[in-house]
């Protein structure tokens, strides 16, 4: 049944454009500038494409776009769902699935995120080399999709180290003094509380988010290399010493927004894959 509902999302964009990229990109919160970047071919909405979820976040325009950059054919998300916003997970890492269908065989992955790690600082930029998603729903619970992947899939090394590493090294030669760390994922959509927030830091985590994890596990399920790339927006509660807002959020991506771009026009561009 899953599996049906995916094809017939592949069948309407099939309909639409024949484009097969290479690699696929999801952009977090306030982070659909990237587009721009992108010598594009093809825009679907992801309302005209029946059964996919659709964004309803600010931040989030909700939208496929597919072209070019430098000479790597990409499929960018310019906006996700969360598990959050109501949706049943399998509908959540729907879109990674059916980007795997497309001909993406790697996915980058990046988010707006809080804080934890000592020394972090609103408008850092952190690879992120591992995750812990105990605190969300396994996107494989449930009947296995052997169309897509195995049921029990190893997930030793989510996050690819060569490209995790071409980012650094990217990243060191734009002059952007990049962070690496463990990224959490929460349900949402409330801010954690700082004792939240202490156990996260205890368990190792760096940094705190509603997304991500859930697309990795599946984007791994499917057989794609991952990368990710956290922008972190804020500290965390009990770190930062205000209130936390979606708008300082936006506020915060639309500042790192320039090297955000740049590096991953210069890592996607770059043809690293």
């Amino acid at each position: 049944m899953e599996f049906a509902k995916i094809e017939n999302c592949l069948k309407q964009i099939r309909e639409k454009t024949g484009f097969i990229p290479k690699a696929a990109v999801i952009l977090g919160s306030g982070l659909g500038g990237f587009t721009d970047t992108i010598k594009v071919e093809a825009e679907i909405p992801y309302s005209k494409i029946k059964g996919f979820p659709v964004s309803t976040v600010p931040g989030h325009e909700g939208k496929f776009i597919f072209g070019y950059v430098g000479d790597t054919p990409v499929a960018a998300m310019q906006g996700r769902v969360h598990y959050y916003e109501g949706y049943d997970m399998h509908d959540v890492v729907l879109p990674i699935r059916l980007l795997k269908l497309l001909g993406a065989e790697v996915l980058v992955i990046t988010n707006a995120a809080g804080g934890m790690a000592d020394g972090m600082k609103a408008g850092d930029l952190m690879v992120i080399r591992d995750h812990i998603s105990s605190f969300v729903p396994s996107p494989l619970r449930g009947a296995n999709i052997d169309e897509i992947g195995t049921r029990f899939p190893d997930m030793s090394e989510v996050y690819d180290r060569a490209l995790s590493d071409k980012i650094n090294e990217i990243a060191k030669s734009i002059g952007c003094d990049i962070k690496n760390g463990v990224y959490i994922q929460t349900a949402g959509p409330q801010y954690e509380t700082p004792a939240e927030i202490k156990m996260f830091k205890a368990l190792g985590a760096d940094a705190v988010g509603m997304s991500t994890a859930c697309d990795a596990i599946a984007a791994r399920h499917a057989g794609m290399r991952v990368c990710g790339i956290s922008c972190i927006t804020n500290l965390a509660a009990g770190i930062a010493k205000h209130e936390l807002t979606h708008a300082e959020v936006m506020e915060t991506t639309k500042k790192t927004e320039d090297v955000f771009c740049r590096l991953l026009t210069e890592f996607i561009g770059g043809n690293n894959f």
